[in-house]
Order: structure tokens, then sequence, then C-alpha cells
């Protein structure tokens, strides 16, 4: 975008700005953002009530990208300041990052900025190791878990490497990788450049690490030659690293993905991805043969996708992992799914349903005497908790229950559960044609998959049977016209379906350090709102603090959309009206309350931010009034 684009602009008060920031100064030098374009941000910027970086904001006008940013950093990653870097990214507030400076001044010897913020819980090493190594593109390095060269650890002693918080990994390319604590550090880049000369490579490593890479070396000199059998850093160890320390920080799951020059390793923790470490490149066969090994996938092939399963012993607790391999242009990919077999099943009543539509879904879906009911949603949104909580709800002496399941993630004491197993022919196919020979009053369909998977739910309710199963689609009406589109006639449709739930997981604000979040005029267009609208909300944004690791959120929380059956809605079905329009009778005639209302409520409440709620729920229709979302949900 040039300067002409600032044409269309609105024209806003000037008032007084205050200084730019490193980053926008430096996106200026580059010629990314013109000086028109910062000037009119910064104006912008004046006017808002939410104080928030002027390099975000720069973002949402469409001046800059994020892989503009991104690529400037990169170029002139050495220039640019730790605290300036986190505080206009948004990581560190301007107010913690001048506590910080204070106590640099007072210390003596003078300490790194990086080393007070850690010490002083300003901001979490992980935030900080993902600054370092995504915007700026330092290569993330653990020396605990790959092979160093021993030639260049002993031109120096190991407290020289302690004292300036670095060590070398190896040589490639004729080129040195050093893992530096702060790679940004000006003393610790000449102590390492006084050593292997100017060609060096700065990667970032956890201060931890290091230290206990060093211990691990010095205990080794100590101890003389070591046998092979004892080195602490086989495959089989830095597997079950990876596997250990995802599930130490409740993990969902694990993606270890070949890169053009390493092994990057991430770990999706309350649904988002975030770096976990990086590996070379070199041992990424032997990795990928160690999880095939476990996953009792072929070792051989490794030219087509592959799945597999791992039951993995940790702390006398077993670890389901549902192993997926997927081959790259650089490899093959494995992405981990991790299932505790002692994961604790939420009660129903505790599945994070507003009130009114806590009790409408028991009453009038749960508790009715058959038909399907339907939970919707993406892959990972929760459907097969609300599922459980449903069934343990009903699970009685006097009801007979039967699953079939792909695979048993919660295992309940009286329900008769099938583990689909295509290897032994135990297909969901096979199994659905013998589970209605079972007398069961409760029929558990982990997923209709397909047509064969629908009629048999369809044949199941019309003989008088309760049926449960998850669907994929993207709200409670999609899930609907997914039967239709499946070929099930309109009829059976609106005759056997009792209910519809849709939901999302979003991120739940860390109670001991949200802050309260004013709601800006950008937000209140967005939502088609008027000041009027929220009366009486509580937003709140997050902050971050050492109980939440510096994310600002702990744990998650379910978003709902509960659409009851009735004969509006059916009569709706059986005419074939469009989803937009199936969508206002419900709305109308049966109370509905959309994803984004249900998510709205909770943000109002506090319980999650408002960008969670933009950036998880579907935006379909405008939203009713915050008081009227209130008499709705009973919240």
């Amino acid at each position: 975008m040039d300067a002409t684009d600032t044409a269309k602009e609105p024209d806003l008060p000037a008032r007084a700005s205050r200084p730019l920031g490193e980053i926008v100064q430096m996106l200026v030098r580059a010629g990314v953002v013109t000086e028109k374009q910062v000037t009119y941000a910064q104006r912008v910027h004046a006017k808002l009530t939410a104080p928030r970086p002027l390099l975000l904001l720069l973002r949402e006008l469409g001046y800059v990208t994020e892989q503009q940013v991104r690529d400037a950093l990169r170029a002139h990653r050495v220039g640019v300041r730790l605290g300036a870097l986190l505080v206009e990214l948004g990581h560190l507030r301007e107010s913690d990052l001048g506590s910080a400076l204070e106590i640099q001044q007072r210390s003596s010897p003078k300490r790194r900025l990086g080393e007070i913020l850690l010490e002083h819980h300003f901001i979490d090493e992980h935030v900080m190791l993902d600054v370092l190594s995504c915007q700026l593109g330092f290569p993330l390095v653990d020396p605990t878990l790959v092979e160093l060269d021993r030639n260049l650890i002993a031109q120096a002693p190991l407290p020289y490497y302690a004292k300036h918080g670095f060590l070398p990994i190896r040589i490639e390319a004729g080129e040195v990788l050093v893992a530096f604590v702060d790679p940004q550090h000006a003393q610790s880049l000449d102590a390492a450049k006084k050593l292997f000369g100017a060609n060096i490579v700065p990667a970032i490593s956890r201060r931890e690490t290091i230290q206990d890479a060093l211990r691990q070396i010095e205990r080794r000199q100590n101890a003389g030659p070591a046998r092979a059998e004892d080195d602490e850093r086989t495959i089989v160890g830095i597997v079950n690293a990876l596997i250990d320390d995802a599930a130490r920080e409740g993990a969902s799951d694990i993606h270890i993905e070949p890169m053009s020059d390493r092994l990057r390793v991430r770990i999706r923790v309350d649904g988002v991805l975030v770096p976990l470490r990086d590996l070379p490149l070199t041992i990424a066969p032997a990795i990928s043969s160690r999880i095939k090994i476990m996953g009792g996938a072929n070792i051989a092939e490794r030219r087509r996708h592959q799945d597999g399963r791992v039951a993995y012993e940790r702390d006398g607790s077993t670890i389901d992992l549902r192993l997926s391999i997927y081959v790259t242009v650089h490899g093959e990919k494995l992405v981990m799914r991790l299932l505790t077999q002692k994961r604790e099943l939420l009660r129903f009543q505790d599945i994070g349903m507003a009130p009114r539509m806590l009790e409408r879904f028991r009453e009038e879906a749960v508790e009715a005497p058959g038909g399907i009911v339907l939970i919707t949603g993406p892959t990972g949104s929760g459907k097969t908790t609300t599922l459980y909580s449903a069934i343990a709800h009903i699970n009685r002496p006097d009801v007979s229950i039967v699953t079939a399941e792909d695979p048993v993630e919660y295992q309940i004491e009286g329900v008769s559960q099938c583990s689909i197993n295509a290897k032994l022919n135990l297909t969901f196919e096979e199994t659905l044609r013998h589970i209605v020979r079972q007398d069961p009053d409760v029929i558990v369909i982990g997923e209709i998959r397909d047509t064969f998977s629908a009629e048999t739910a369809i044949q199941a309710a019309l003989t008088g049977h309760k049926v449960f199963s998850t669907f994929h689609t993207e709200d409670s009406i999609g899930g609907l016209l997914r039967l239709l589109n499946l070929e099930i006639e309109a009829f059976l449709v609106s005759s056997t379906v009792v209910s519809v739930v849709a939901q999302r997981l979003v991120r739940r604000l860390c109670d001991e350090c949200a802050v309260d979040h004013v709601i800006d005029p950008r937000e209140l267009r967005r939502l088609g709102y008027s000041p009027r609208d929220v009366t009486g909300a509580r937003f709140r944004s997050p902050r971050g603090c050492g109980r939440c690791r510096y994310r600002g959120y702990r744990g998650r929380l379910g978003v709902f959309e509960l659409l009851v059956m009735n004969e509006p809605v059916r009569d709706a079905i059986l005419t074939r009206k469009s989803s937009g329009e199936i969508r206002r009778i419900s709305t109308e005639s049966t109370g509905l309350v959309t994803l984004l209302e249900d998510g709205l409520a909770k943000a109002a409440a506090g319980q999650t931010s408002l960008d969670e709620v933009f950036q998880n729920l579907p935006l379909l229709t405008r939203p009713r009034p915050l008081h009227e979302l209130r008499r709705l949900t009973g919240a």
C-alpha cells in the first residue's frame, strides 16, 4: 500500500502523539510504511480509549502485514532492543519495562535485561523464546537433545560458557551454530566471536537447558570415556522427552515438522500452537523411525501417508497417542494427539452451558425418550466431552447403552463401549450392523461419517432407540443440512432429530492477571452494537502472569449453540428452506442463541476476551443486545 491509499481516510483531529517505537521507525526507514500512514495511525491511536501498540494499529489499518514485520525484523534483528520489541509486539507493558530498566541500573554488576524480565516475572520465558524464534528468526535449539561438537566445546573452559550464556552446537556449511540465552546481547556475541570467529549462526535456547547441557558435559569429563549405552541423548530419550514435555504442559497435540534447515517441534496448548524446540534435521529419519515403531507403522515406507496408535506409560498413567504421518517435500511430518486415559469426565452441569440452555438441553434432548441428538463442531472443539457427559447423565442400571467409537476416549462403568479396529476388520460398518441386535436403549455412534452411518442412526431412531452422535459442521443448522446432503430424506430428518448442539472452545482468561477492557468503537462496529447494547458488561483482556505462564489464558471454555426442534423448524426442513431462513425461524420460535451470542455473553461476564470471540466464533447474523442475551441464557 502506498501513500495514495490514505486519500480516502477520514479527517481526524490532530493530537499530540507519543514518539514512534523502534520497530515502526525501522519500517519507515525500510520503506514498508510511509510517514503519512504512520501520522494517520498516530491520530487514530490518540483517539482510542483502550491503549494498544501503534504497530498493532498499523496492521489493523492494513498498512503492514505480519509477514512484512517479521521480514523487516529478521533483516535488522541486531538493531532492535529486546525491551522495545516486547512492548511494541504487545507482550510487555511499558510500565513493566520501566521497572525492569530501573532494576538493571541499580544492579552491580550490570545484568542483562532479559534475565531481569524473567527473574521478576514480567514475562514468561516461553513468550520471550517465541518472540526471538518466530519474530526474529533465531533457530530454537535444545543443547541437551542434540549431538554437540566436543572439539568446539574444548576451545574454552565450561565456566566461560556459563558466564556469557552460550554454548557451541556444531559446524554447518562452514559456520558455527551457537545457542545463546539472549542472541541479541552484544557482550555474549562478542565473546562467542572471539572463540569461533565472526562466522557464527546465533540460535536461541532456554537458560536451564544450556546449564543442564554444561552439567552433562562436566559429568562426562569427570567420569572419563563414556560407553555408548550411557549416552543420555539417544533417539529414544529424545522422543520420550518430547512426549513428557508435551504432557507436562497440558498439550493436546505434538507437531514434529521437517523444515528446510531444521526439525521444528511445536505443541498445541489451549488450542494454540506454541514452539517447544528445534532439533537438527539430520536426526529426522531416526525420530520418524522411532515413533513409527511405537505406533506400529511401516518404518520402510517413506513415500505414503500412514496412521498409528501408541500407548505411552507416564507417571503411572497411560497416554493414548493417535499418530498421523504426512509426507511433505522436506520429509515426514508427524502429528500425535494426546489422549490420557485418566482424564476425569466432566459432570453434565459442568460442561459450560448457560443455565437456561443447559436446562432445555437436559429436558428436551438428553432425557427425551427417543430421537437423535447431534453434537457438531470442528476437530478439537470438545464434542466428545459433551457427548460423554450427556451419556453419563442418563447412565442408570435400567438403561442399556451401547457405543461404537474410534477410539474409546473415556471409559464409563456400566456402558458397553466398542473401540473400532480396522486391522481386525472391526469396522464402523460391521459394528453398526451388530449394535442394534444388542437390545440397546441408547446407541452412541462416535461420529456420523457417511451415508451408511447416517442411515443407521435414522433407522435406530425410527425403531424407538435414543441415538447420540457427533458431526463435523459449522453450526447447528449446518448439521441438519449436512444430513440432507448425505441423501437422507427431509421427512426422516425432521421426524427423528430432536436436537443439534454446535460448540467451540475458546481460551479462558486467567483470573489472577486479567485486566478490565473498555470496548472500543472498532469492536462495537464489528458487532453492529451501540454503546447502549453493552450496558452492564464487564469485558476483560489478557495480561499474563506466572500462574498462566504469561499467556494471559488458563484452560478453555465451551461455547454452545442449542437448536431444539419444534414444528416451525421441522416444516422449514420439509420445505427445504435456506440455512438463513431456518436460522431466522429457529431464533424466533425456539429461542436459539448463536455461537457468537453465547461467546459474547461469556466475554461480557469476564470469562474470555473479545479477541477470542472474534477469532473463533462465526459472525453469521448481527447479535442481539446483551440484556436480551442474558434473558435467553439465564447468565
